[in-house]
């Protein structure tokens, strides 16, 4: 368990309310507050079928309140799962924007990338429909670009420039966050499809995450009804922090990399990178999904806390 403590608007999170309103699932994180446990633990913890706790275990991971990892098993591999946070509380709008007076908060539409270099195939939508032409990276120049709610590439990466609030404020940030909805990319889709994708800040490597899949077994909740079912649906919301410790994924650390290495005093942008390396242990690409694509209807944000 970390010791993160999420904060959310039921009217703007419903998705985490229906997460939180089974008993079995409410269980499922009592449990998981000792430690991280492997599905069969948490079954016979439970007395219940695994299947009953699989399913479960993934309404909790799609809504970000728990994480997996694979580990090898003797027979094979084991799903171990982590709660997300210490605490979650539940406050309408006016109570969020208090508990967030200490940080700094920039929402960055995932179509205003400044730099690419990407490989197909490739593409870009909006929530009215498919923009330019699919597979040709020229098409990333587009400028409709900017209303892009969902984007796709098999190698390279996009890059934002984020301004650099902390130098106006004067404020010395205590960490860094990045948070946007993320999957692979494979033409179709598949759950089984590991893709390695890197985030670089301010032009430092902070670490990877490999996502598992491509998730297309149901229409995303707010994926337009014109975007084929064989297209990819939705993906995973992903915190990535840094912080003097180093750096994070909801929680867990991914390396040394600290605020210190990506030098915020020294650059009037934050620029972040993200995208899959050509010759990544699993290049399996990516889907960056925006607003009025996926489970999550928002923007990459950035947020300084102070």
């Amino acid at each position: 368990m970390t010791g993160k403590v999420l904060v959310i608007d039921p009217l703007e999170r419903q998705d985490i309310i229906r997460g939180l309103a089974s008993e079995v699932r409410v269980n499922i994180l009592r449990i998981l507050r000792s430690g991280a446990k492997n599905v069969n633990t948490i079954a016979s913890e439970l007395n219940l079928p695994q299947s009953t706790v699989s399913a479960n275990l993934q309404i909790l991971e799609d809504v970000g309140l728990i994480t997996t990892q694979g580990q090898k098993a003797k027979k094979g591999s084991q799903k171990v799962c982590q709660s997300a946070f210490k605490e979650i509380l539940v406050a309408f709008r006016e109570d969020v924007a208090a508990a967030k007076d200490d940080s700094i908060e920039v929402s960055m539409p995932i179509g205003l990338y400044g730099q690419f270099e990407i490989m197909g195939p490739c593409g870009l939508c909006s929530k009215e429909g498919v923009i330019g032409l699919l597979d040709v990276p020229d098409t990333f120049l587009d400028p409709d670009r900017m209303k892009a709610g969902l984007l796709w590439f098999t190698c390279g990466f996009v890059e934002y420039q984020f301004p650099n609030n902390t130098l106006l404020t004067k404020a010395k940030p205590r960490a860094l966050e990045f948070s946007m909805e993320l999957s692979s990319e494979v033409p179709g889709t598949a759950v089984d499809w590991p893709s390695d994708i890197f985030m670089e800040v301010n032009g430092v490597e902070i670490g990877r995450w490999t996502s598992p899949g491509d998730f297309g077994d149901k229409r995303g909740v707010y994926t337009p009804g014109w975007w084929k079912l064989a297209g990819s649906q939705y993906g995973k919301l992903k915190n990535w922090r840094i912080n003097q410790e180093g750096s994070f994924i909801d929680g867990i650390k991914i390396s040394n990399i600290t605020l210190e290495d990506v030098a915020l005093e020294k650059h009037r942008s934050i620029r972040l990178r993200i995208g899959v390396k050509e010759n990544a242990e699993h290049p399996g690409g990516i889907n960056i999904f925006g607003r009025g694509f996926g489970n999550y209807d928002q923007d990459i944000v950035l947020r300084i806390l102070v």
